[in-house]
């Protein structure tokens, strides 16, 4: 191939994304023509809704999926924690980016951590994982839902609609806003996205040589740890309507891998982790899952 047209979102991140592979590829194949076609899905469309009361992340993917059925584009460019748990046939996920940082960050223009916070304070996320670990760290706060891009939620921060938010890290370095970050919020007292800080490409499978040209941005180290994150939270049947959190991180030669199950409604939360071989990212993530499932994660599963 001597082009590959990426189709992606139009925000601010999902271009830099986008943009980011974009190089990689022109780095590792000198003379290969990359182009964007930008595009704008219901998920970036639809702001007054919570994602999971439209259809979930899902939505950010589905056009950019009919452009590559439809010839209009060879692959995808996505966060990872906005992928579904299950592609659709014929797509597979053709590279895994090195992670960026995959915590969540504080931000705030009056306080310097959750923790000062004072009772009542109002912190805005759409995000069910996040409103989930806030209630069952700070009870007495107010939780409004906040959607739109980076700059579109930095501007709700600065205008005076919030007292704090929670963006992630990644999101927030990338596009040169990582002075706004005030505290990281991290494990084992917090845990991210499933995938969070990770790009994804997405194309149709069976084009083997629209797969080798992905084959040198793939990071082996990056993969094993989200195919985790991702297997346990298949197991779960989790998405954006579940508040499902999970991070594995390498010890040595093996994965050890964290989650978490929250409520919304009074913060209730079952917690799991494992250690596990590298090699079979599935079976640990299956095994925390069932430990989840046995420390009574269905209960919280049904009210959700």
């Amino acid at each position: 191939m001597d082009s590959l047209r990426i189709a992606t979102r139009k925000s601010p991140l999902a271009l830099w994304q986008s943009e980011y592979v974009a190089d990689r590829l022109r780095t590792v194949h000198p003379g290969l023509h990359v182009e964007l076609v930008p595009m704008s899905t219901r998920g970036d469309e639809v702001l007054d809704r919570s994602l999971a009361a439209i259809g979930g992340k899902g939505l950010f993917l589905k056009e950019l999926e009919l452009a590559m059925l439809r010839g209009d584009a060879d692959c995808a460019v996505h966060s990872l924690k906005d992928v579904p748990m299950e592609l659709d046939v014929p797509f597979v996920l053709s590279a895994i980016l090195p992670r960026h940082d995959p915590a969540d960050g504080f931000v705030s223009n009056l306080y310097a951590s959750l923790d000062v916070l004072p009772p009542g304070a109002r912190v805005g996320t759409s995000s069910l994982r996040r409103q989930a670990q806030l209630r069952a760290l700070r009870p007495d706060l107010q939780l409004l839902d906040l959607r739109g891009n980076v700059n579109t939620r930095l501007a709700k921060l600065d205008n005076g609609g919030y007292d704090a938010i929670i963006l992630a890290v990644a999101g927030l370095e990338r596009l040169n806003l990582g002075h706004r970050i005030v505290d990281r919020l991290q494990p084992p007292q917090w845990l991210p996205a499933p995938a969070q800080g990770a790009v994804a490409v997405e194309c149709a499978g069976g084009n083997e040589a629209l797969l080798q040209l992905f084959a040198p941005l793939d990071d082996a180290h990056t993969r094993a740890c989200v195919e985790a994150e991702r297997a346990m939270n298949r197991a779960l049947h989790g998405s954006c309507h579940v508040p499902v959190a999970a991070i594995a991180q390498w010890r040595g030669d093996a994965l050890h891998l964290q989650g978490a199950v929250g409520s919304v409604a009074d913060g209730r939360a079952v917690r799991a982790e494992a250690t596990g071989a590298a090699a079979d990212p599935e079976a640990l993530g299956q095994r925390v899952a069932a430990l989840l499932l046995e420390g009574g994660a269905a209960e919280l599963l049904v009210q959700v």
